[in-house]
């Protein structure tokens, strides 16, 4: 009767020891045996709920980034009813808010953030389920703003230009609590810096829309 259950529970401490073992030691490094025995499982468990360790981490990774969209949802950046300028306004928000969240800078960040330094093939399925609808959603944002005639790869500069001012806030987060903490110190100062991201990029592409273009 309570078996549907505990292979649920079962599966999910896996998940959950996955998620922190490989945040502190990496794919490479991270063995089936240090999961399992952290989850308190047989080490067979992982071919059973997941075919092995590689599906495992696929499954872990996504889990971490689908933590962040369940608490900083893009669903406004996606709503087409919506002006482009509120669209990137509300992308840039979530991602702020994601970056700058301490709790999800814990094992969700550092398995995230090796993974982007230390690759495996799992990026280019997170890339393709996850990273590209959203890269595709400013694609689309992004000409309106700048006006006919751009090439693809100077709107990619733009792309990684916005998601750049974002993530200097996580990837350099020790130099900038000691240095100026307030602009990230509390949800209204994320806030803040947010629009201030925006109105930033809004400033900067209405000056490329203006100029001629090489």
């Amino acid at each position: 009767m309570n078996e549907p259950q505990d292979n649920e529970q079962t599966r999910d401490r896996l998940l959950q020891a996955a998620l922190e073992t490989f945040g502190e030691r990496g794919f490479r490094d991270a063995t089936v045996r240090d999961i399992c025995a952290r989850a308190g499982v047989n080490p067979a468990s992982v071919n059973y709920y997941f075919g092995g360790k590689e599906a495992l981490y696929r499954s872990v990774l996504a889990l971490a980034f689908q933590e962040g969209d369940r608490r900083y949802p893009q669903d406004l950046a996606f709503d087409t009813s919506l002006s482009q300028e509120e669209r990137l306004g509300f992308f840039i928000r979530a991602l702020l808010l994601r970056l700058t969240d301490d709790s999800l800078l814990g094992s969700h960040g550092r398995l995230i953030a090796r993974e982007i330094a230390d690759p495996t093939p799992a990026l280019d399925h997170i890339i393709d389920t996850i990273l590209r609808p959203r890269i595709q959603n400013l694609r689309e944002i992004l000409p309106d703003l700048l006006g006919p005639g751009w090439r693809d790869p100077d709107i990619a500069r733009c792309i990684f230009a916005i998601m750049g001012q974002c993530l200097v806030y996580q990837h350099s987060r020790s130099l900038v609590d000691r240095l100026y903490p307030e602009v990230i110190g509390s949800p209204e100062a994320i806030a803040e810096t947010a629009d201030f991201i925006t109105r930033y990029t809004l400033a900067a592409l209405r000056q490329l829309a203006a100029g001629s273009q090489t």
